[in-house]
């Protein structure tokens, strides 16, 4: 009787001797402190880092053959100096590839391994740095906790020792198309709600850390989501797989206020994102004019009468007066 309380006294004390390790772990992840000195992508996983590197690189080979990149040397090194200073305030334990694509759609999205794509589209939306570095540090987020490889063990995507016939045979059927042609499967972006909510958490440290002001997160997804309710389809189909709900955005309102002590001052905007931003925008401008085909058939109000005409010459009315001297309805191509 003696002896099974003595077994009964060393189990208590090894389970109080354990809880206090457990509620430290967590307690690590919500203190920004800590970044670098915990291990957010912990767990089951079934690929060291070596495999999903190798697994990344091969995806981010794929997309750069489908998309356009902007190889604009200003903007890919002012997004990849942006992205790296995030990463290195990150918990991430693998280097980081960041590049642009030219897209109009508000996405980015990182692969296994450091591999990060963020769509110009992005960066026009953004109203500041600090709004883009939110939903970069969400992405670099992922990466660090490890979500695509931890989701691939639990079996919710193929194989990866079938995803080189995947390539030979398309994606059909693995993903998800973008405006951009980019195809990628499913299951990389595609993340669980408690992933989701453990990279809101972890990117709002990341960017905190970097000297970003947290609450520019907030304010973008917010926006977003607005922009979203009012015109549906303004976010990308990846993108919106994960959308900002009210309970997250609350979710993170809280863990700004809880975890995050106020600083007296924070980076918000730099003259280097508006110039970036300008930059792009004079790119968007002359892709729209290389559009237009100058050749195409355009319509005139014939004067004197309600009717148009499609003519592509400068012709003149039945009065003799020339055409180019009176106002003229064209459509907008």
């Amino acid at each position: 009787m003696r002896r099974l309380s003595s077994i009964a006294l060393a189990a208590v004390t090894a389970l109080a001797l354990l809880a206090p390790k457990i509620g430290f772990a967590e307690d690590k992840k919500k203190d920004p402190e800590q970044i670098g000195n915990r291990d957010v992508g912990k767990g089951v996983n079934f690929y060291s880092l070596e495999k999903e590197i190798a697994m990344g690189k091969q995806l981010a080979q794929e997309v750069e053959r489908q998309a356009k990149l902007i190889d604009d040397p200003v903007i890919s090194e002012y997004v990849n100096r942006v992205g790296q200073n995030l990463v290195r305030n990150s918990d991430a334990k693998v280097p980081f590839t960041i590049k642009v694509i030219d897209s109009e759609e508000v996405n980015a999205f990182a692969l296994p391994g450091g591999f990060f794509f963020v769509y110009s589209g992005l960066i026009l939306k953004a109203d500041s740095e600090s709004e883009l570095a939110g939903v970069m540090a969400h992405e670099i987020a992922h990466v660090a906790a490890r979500h695509g490889t931890r989701q691939a063990t639990k079996g919710q995507i193929a194989n990866i020792a079938s995803i080189p016939l995947i390539f030979m045979g398309g994606w059909a059927g693995y993903g998800i198309r973008q405006a951009a042609s980019v195809l990628v499967p499913v299951g990389f972006l595609k993340f669980s709600r408690g992933m989701e909510s453990e990279a809101d958490l972890l990117g709002l440290e990341y960017m905190y850390k970097t000297g970003y002001d947290p609450v520019a997160f907030v304010d973008f997804f917010e926006k977003i989501q607005t922009l979203e309710k009012r015109k549906p389809g303004t976010m990308s189909k990846v993108f919106s797989s994960h959308p900002p709900t009210d309970d997250r955005i609350k979710a993170s309102q809280k863990n700004i206020q809880e975890y995050l002590k106020a600083k007296p001052e924070y980076v918000v905007n730099t003259s280097e994102f508006d110039n970036v931003k300008a930059r792009l925008m004079a790119m968007e401008n002359r892709h729209k004019i290389g559009d237009k085909d100058l050749n195409k058939p355009r319509l005139r109000k014939k004067p004197g009468t309600g009717t148009t005409v499609d003519n592509g010459t400068d012709s003149k009315d039945k009065t003799g007066s020339d055409a180019e001297d009176r106002p003229t309805l064209k459509r907008r191509e």
